[in-house]
C-alpha cells in the first residue's frame, strides 16, 4: 500500500532525509533555517530533538 500524499500548503518548510548520502540542505543559511524552525517547535511544543 502506498504512503498517502503529504499535506502542502503555502510557506511551509519541508525537509527530508538525502538519498545516497546526499546533502539534505542547500546551503549553510538552509540548514541554519532549518534548525532555528526546528528550536521553535520544540520550544513551542515541549518537544525534544533526539538527534
Amino acid at each position: 500500500m502506498p504512503r498517502t500524499l503529504r499535506v502542502e500548503y503555502p510557506g511551509a518548510i519541508y525537509q527530508s532525509r538525502g538519498h545516497r548520502r546526499q546533502s539534505v540542505f542547500l546551503d549553510e543559511v538552509d540548514r541554519q533555517d532549518f534548525l532555528k524552525t526546528l528550536e521553535e517547535a520544540c520550544r513551542k511544543t515541549g518537544w525534544q530533538a533526539q538527534a
